[in-house]
């Protein structure tokens, strides 16, 4: 009787909490226009587009100059500020309007994205599709994604003073909360794929899930430590591996005074503490996927750790490509949807490992 009286309980939970597959197609939705924003942002950068428009018009921004006077005004404006006066005093308009069409797609598809999370979470909210935590968690998401326009703005604002060069502390705020929000999309649809009480992993040790967590963690901050490397121009020396130069440990290491401006302003440190990292998290993943293989877990589990580990290969194979070659525009590009890409497959993989009880299910 005991056993039957569980069996319906089970059932009834089960039917009263479908995955609901419109809204889970949705985020995943937007978590790819998110991917292509994080992507087309690095190479903006890459290209030294990202400075190109001096001004931040949420609304009308949204047209481009649509004749030639406009055009001249929108050159003339660029004029006035350091990066053309100091590394573009020799460009034209043909050339500007090279740099500008892509900080203009950068942004566009930044407005774009808003209207693909607000227009559906609109919907869904009404037709009661979004109930309860989930309502708030979305639209707590939706709040970070217009916080994270700011944040754009103030980035760009750094490199429109003195010196043409963005803030490496800025651009890594900028980088790290595009991937708290795409983190952050993602597991809400993962959640909505595989409920928790559906899917489990009884196999699953309390210390893998602390070293899925760990590994998550440890891509997260490889990539902040990325966005340093871009700042900081970093990539564009010591373009040697393993070694830097001639050296395991360059001798501009502790260049700078106090100790901790090295770790954050020494291009030098920064480029040193990225390839650690970088080895660190390919050695974390090893690590998990013998882990997840040695231990009971579920077919998911185990299709998380090969995945996390087939992305934490390529990543550090394009990453030292991309050294070696001095930082081509699409390989840097790549790097950085690679990191995206390694932080999916960690996602997905403390997903797969996570709390029996739902405790991380959101």
């Amino acid at each position: 009787m005991n056993l039957m009286t569980s069996a319906l309980t089970r059932n009834r939970l089960t039917a009263a909490t479908p995955p609901n597959r419109a809204v889970a197609v949705w985020l995943l939705i937007c978590c790819t226009a998110i991917f292509a924003m994080v992507v087309l942002g690095g190479v903006t950068r890459l290209t030294g587009s990202g400075l190109s428009m001096v001004t931040w018009d949420p609304l009308t921004g949204v047209l481009p100059p649509l004749n030639q006077g406009a055009w001249e005004e929108a050159f003339h404006r660029y004029q006035q500020f350091p990066e053309f006066q100091y590394k573009n005093a020799g460009m034209d308009l043909k050339g500007f309007k090279t740099i500008f069409w892509l900080e203009y797609a950068h942004r566009l598809l930044g407005r774009s994205i808003g209207l693909i999370f607000f227009i559906p979470l609109f919907y869904f909210s009404v037709t009661g599709r979004l109930a309860g935590h989930l309502q708030r968690q979305v639209l707590a998401i939706f709040a970070l994604g217009a916080v994270q326009g700011l944040v754009g703005w103030y980035m760009v604002q750094s490199g429109l003073v003195d010196n043409p060069h963005v803030s490496q502390y800025r651009l890594a705020a900028h980088l790290g909360l595009a991937f708290i929000i795409y983190s952050s999309v993602l597991w809400l649809a993962l959640n909505l794929f595989f409920p928790p009480s559906k899917h489990r992993s009884p196999g699953a040790s309390p210390a893998l899930k602390r070293l899925s967590l760990a590994t998550a963690g440890a891509v997260f901050f490889t990539a902040l430590s990325g966005a340093f490397v871009a700042g900081l121009k970093a990539g564009f020396i010591y373009n040697t591996f393993p070694m830097m130069g001639d050296r395991w440990l360059p001798e501009e290491l502790l260049a700078l005074s106090p100790a901790w401006r090295n770790v954050f302003e020494n291009a030098v440190t920064v480029q040193f503490d990225h390839r650690l990292l970088a080895l660190t998290v390919a050695a974390v993943v090893l690590a998990l996927w013998k882990r997840a293989y040695k231990e009971r877990v579920n077919a998911r589990a185990r299709l998380a750790a090969n995945l996390l580990l087939t992305a934490v290969a390529l990543q550090l194979a394009l990453g030292i490509t991309t050294l070696l070659l001095e930082v081509p525009v699409a390989l840097g590009a790549a790097h950085q949807a690679g990191a995206l890409v390694l932080l999916t497959a960690a996602v997905f993989a403390v997903h797969a490992v996570r709390d029996d009880d739902g405790m991380l299910s959101g």
